[in-house]
């Protein structure tokens, strides 16, 4: 049984970013046209020019002394500044980090099959996370650990930079490799 009082739906109001015509509530404003030197005039007579051209008087500087305002067409505006976000937000590289894990004792075998998955992530432009991880007593044998990972550095340099040295953080060493520039 629904609760008096309760509404089924939430009520959306779209919420524009900039006052348009009568929600102007100066009452002088600077207009800026095309081509034209800026004017101040009266809010009246500024909506009265928009309504001539079947425009719409956009308050675009609110902040500014009297404020800025343009005639324009207020819907292909918003559409314009939706278009360039969206441009811009599809030229923005997302950075990857593909992680790597080793023991401090890994054989040659698993080594050269893990290096081989670190340089197909450097060349695809991901960066790479490698590190030794040591389990109980290993941590004794921090130096196996970090010749690993220069060995592993040194024979991704053609393909990678070296972003960070080997780092011990708590049980792991870490190092951060970084696709070179194309």
């Amino acid at each position: 049984m629904r609760k008096p009082g309760r509404k089924n739906f939430v009520k959306r109001e779209e919420t524009e970013q900039h006052r348009i015509n009568e929600k102007i509530t100066a009452r002088q404003i600077r207009l800026v046209l095309e081509g034209e030197e800026p004017k101040v005039m009266t809010v009246a007579e500024a909506r009265k020019l928009a309504e001539e051209q079947e425009l719409d008087l956009v308050e675009i500087s609110p902040k500014a002394d009297p404020p800025v305002c343009k005639i324009m067409d207020y819907r292909k505006f918003l559409y314009n500044q939706k278009k360039k976000q969206k441009e811009l937000k599809a030229k923005q590289s997302k950075i990857i980090i593909k992680e790597i894990r080793f023991g401090p004792n890994t054989d040659d075998h698993d080594f050269n099959f893990k290096l081989a998955h670190a340089k197909k992530f450097l060349e695809e432009g991901s960066k790479v996370k490698a590190y030794v991880f040591f389990k109980g007593r290993t941590i004794v044998f921090k130096d196996r650990g970090e010749i690993l990972l220069l060995k592993l550095a040194q024979e991704l340099a053609d393909v990678g930079v070296i972003e960070q040295m080997p780092q011990l953080e708590g049980k792991k060493m870490i190092i951060m490799i970084n696709p070179k520039k194309k």
